[in-house]
């Protein structure tokens, strides 16, 4: 064990053995304090099991069961052959105002960036004219891209826009740009609400490849219909976001029960 691993120890509240609380809790616990904390920075590595035992006076399987489920609430990353690592936090994706990924991405402080995969004038099959409530056949722009945060793959999206409300968008450069507003303000194109659909799915290769990581992977597989003040669909994006990075939070709140006192206007 390294010094410098010894003195960040020093700073991690000890295990307390005669609590009722298990004591693979109480370390795993123990660890996403340091993680949160910042004592351990993302991908690095954290001791081996039997140092985390000796330092902690448990045994081997309480370690492995912490570690387990650090591993499953997406903190830690388990490497075969290599050990367990801090996994960068990810990204909270939850209620929040309609924003693209550019200014989704600044809100978190990171710096997004785009590559154009293909860009191509086509007709709208069955699926996109359905979502943009278009004639079968009517003419649409496709935009494939690469989504980036400080140089990491997070998805890959699909845009279908109507060439009818953007007949120029084609010659237009869509690298490293926020959709949304090249639309607002070349095309006057100001979304006022989206549907998005959520499901999971395993990361095909071609996917996996572009996002750096292994095929049949969980992905997030999104679907989003945005809409213009008047109610028409402008966009339609199909996108594959990286399971390991994102996360979901939805706020539900309970329905008043009528007759319990919570009906303060009965």
């Amino acid at each position: 064990m390294s010094i410098a691993y010894k003195d960040r120890m020093t700073t991690i509240s000890h295990l307390d053995k005669e609590l009722a609380i298990p004591l693979y809790h109480q370390l795993k616990c123990t660890l996403i304090e340091a993680i949160d904390s910042g004592q351990w920075q993302s991908d690095q590595q954290l001791p081996n099991e039997t140092k985390l035992a000796e330092n902690f006076g448990v045994s081997k399987i309480t370690v492995r069961q912490a570690l387990q489920e650090l591993a499953d609430l997406g903190y830690v990353r388990r490497e075969q052959g290599r050990g367990t690592f801090v996994s960068k936090p990810k990204l909270d994706h939850g209620p929040r105002e309609l924003a693209s990924f550019t200014e989704e991405m600044r809100r978190h402080r990171r710096v997004a960036s785009s590559r154009v995969i293909e860009s191509f004038e086509t007709e709208a099959n069955d699926r996109v004219a359905e979502a943009l409530r278009l004639r079968l056949n009517e003419p649409v722009f496709t935009l494939k891209r690469l989504r980036m945060a400080d140089g990491e793959p997070l998805g890959i999206q699909t845009a279908y826009i109507p060439l009818a409300l953007a007949p120029d968008l084609a010659g237009d450069d869509l690298g490293n740009v926020s959709l949304y507003e090249h639309l607002r303000t070349k095309y006057g194109l100001q979304p006022s609400r989206a549907r998005e659909t959520y499901f999971s799915v395993p990361a095909e290769p071609a996917a996996a490849e572009l996002l750096g990581i292994p095929s049949g992977a969980p992905v997030f597989a999104v679907e989003r219909v945005t809409f213009l003040p008047r109610g028409k669909p402008f966009e339609f994006v199909e996108s594959i976001m990286r399971g390991d990075r994102y996360s979901i939070i939805l706020e539900l709140m309970a329905k008043p029960v009528r007759g319990t006192g919570h009906d303060l206007h009965r």
